[in-house]
């Protein structure tokens, strides 16, 4: 039995923070329409623009709370939240590319609510996942590279038995648990540390777990965790 925990020093920085979660099980990955999630994303992106009112970029309140956020650990020089770092490509002008369908429909829903999400193979978990504070000497290997990078000590990870999987929060993630074509089970999570935004977390949550089941099958469980609720089974 595998279980999502975490744990008390991510809650002594962020005591009001919530973390959906949801668990596909028995999905099919494999890119069939290319074209339907390319279509999928522009929509995200058009939507996401709302998010981003003031011309000054780093105005915007959805990126100054990760920015604020970020500050309360150490992290590496230039780390940004995923979200940032999405809408800086639409600011920009740009478009994302599609990745594959779960990848692609996640960044859809991160854009068009503008929070945070990650996604990971819960097949690929050496024993429980916990989203906490980094010792400093865990494992990380990421896209292309085939060098090590452990975070910082005090970095806000998701870890499991075998190092780090996603560093400061959902800024970078392994190789080893990424989602690929083959992923059939996976870990889903959208991040929220503005308690302002709770409606909108809960709607993300709800339309993620729905074009999930709708597009590639299987079953979608979704969990919300925060201070009084810091654990869940994954598997």
């Amino acid at each position: 039995m595998k279980k999502f925990i975490i744990e008390d020093d991510l809650w002594s920085l962020f005591p009001n923070a919530k973390i959906g979660v949801i668990v596909c099980k028995g999905i099919d990955n494999s890119i069939k329409d290319k074209d339907k999630y390319a279509e999928m994303i522009l929509e995200a992106e058009k939507e996401a623009l709302k998010h981003l009112p003031s011309e000054e970029f780093s105005s915007n309140s959805v990126i100054k709370v990760w920015r604020e956020a970020f500050q309360k650990f150490k992290t590496k020089k230039g780390a940004r939240s995923s979200i940032e770092a999405l809408l800086k490509r639409i600011y920009n002008g740009n478009h994302l590319g599609t990745i594959n369908p779960l990848v692609d429909i996640y960044n859809s829903i991160s854009l068009k609510y503008a929070l945070p999400c990650g996604g990971e193979n819960i097949d690929k978990f050496a024993g429980d996942i916990r989203l906490t504070k980094a010792v400093g000497n865990e494992d990380f290997i990421t896209l292309g590279t085939d060098k090590s990078e452990p975070p910082y000590e005090g970095e806000i990870v998701y870890k499991d038995n075998d190092g780090a999987i996603c560093r400061c929060f959902n800024w970078r993630e392994a190789v080893r648990t990424m989602l690929t074509e083959d992923t059939t089970n996976a870990f889903l999570c959208i991040e929220l540390i503005d308690e302002n935004r709770v409606t909108e977390f809960e709607n993300a949550l709800k339309e993620l777990a729905e074009k999930v089941e709708n597009n590639l099958g299987g079953t979608s469980k979704v969990s919300i965790l925060d201070i009084n609720n810091k654990e869940v089974v994954i598997e």
